[in-house]
């Protein structure tokens, strides 16, 4: 009870619309129970789930790129039926580059629209009692429980990320998915069907090089106003808790204090730990 408040989710939220809905939902429930049941939370904030979601990335086209206003609008929808306290919604540009202005504030419109003129929030989970979502909910809730006993069984997360199972059932999810995507099972407007013989052209974010410039200058003028012995020292003790296993977070404020920069911190980590190589997928 002195955690579990604390705590808060992040979501993606994809295109299957009712899917999504039942996804936060069973989220909710398994949540609700895991806290009263198994760590015997007594107080009620302590069951509530709270989490933010982000419309998803992955299902943005470079194809007719307007169409992802619609398919972020529906699953922005379905995220807030589901239960979300924050949400963000991508730009329709995203899938090119950076957003625009327009594209940004188009894709900030969408929530603004969603929470004052549609009447969506005014109601808690307002799809609850539907055949068709229960059914859902209990499928979703039922299968996300073998995956967390099943994880359990080998050791915990840790464990499940060390031995590749997770990588493995992501990488699968995927492949199955390109699969019906080439086959044609899988529709994609604008990718697979109903396409365009000549690419739609929209305005694409460029980055000026004068960031880049000024951003060298400001980091010479801080390797000149700093103190060298105090960053030596603090990247020092850095390096002497990751290799003795401690906690770095203290290390890292102090470094973060005395100047040093990310990517020296970084650094450390990268001469005590390496570098992350892929496995491969088994």
């Amino acid at each position: 009870d002195d955690v579990a408040p604390r705590l808060s989710f992040f979501f993606d939220c994809h295109n299957d619309f009712f899917e999504e809905i039942a996804k936060f939902r069973a989220a909710r429930r398994i949540w609700a129970n895991l806290m009263k049941n198994r760590f015997k939370a007594k107080e009620k904030r302590s069951w509530l789930l709270r989490f933010h979601t982000q419309t998803a990335g992955v299902s943005l086209t470079a194809q007719q790129p307007q169409n992802n206003v619609i398919r972020v609008s529906l699953q922005a929808m379905a995220a807030v039926l589901g239960g979300t306290q924050s949400l963000h919604t991508n730009a329709l540009d995203e899938a090119l580059a950076l957003p625009t202005e327009e594209a940004a504030r188009l894709a900030l419109r969408t929530q603004q629209i969603l929470a004052h003129e549609t009447g969506v929030t005014k109601a808690i989970d307002p799809v609850g009692g539907s055949y068709f979502i229960e059914k859902l909910t209990d499928q979703i809730e039922a299968e996300a429980l073998k995956y967390i006993h099943k994880i359990e069984k080998m050791g915990g997360v840790v464990a499940a990320i060390e031995n590749n199972y997770l990588k493995n059932e992501i990488a699968q999810s995927s492949y199955e998915y390109e699969k019906k995507l080439n086959s044609g099972e899988q529709k994609v407007v604008g990718v697979n069907c109903f396409e365009e013989k000549e690419p739609i052209k929209i305005p694409i974010h460029r980055i000026s090089p004068k960031v880049e410039r000024d951003q060298k200058l400001k980091l010479k003028a801080l390797y000149k106003k700093r103190s060298s012995r105090k960053v030596t020292q603090t990247l020092s003790e850095l390096k002497r808790a990751a290799e003795n296993n401690k906690n770095t977070f203290p290390y890292l404020l102090k470094a973060a204090h005395a100047q040093a920069t990310l990517g020296e911190m970084c650094d450390i980590f990268r001469e005590v730990y390496g570098i992350q190589e892929e496995h491969p997928i088994l």
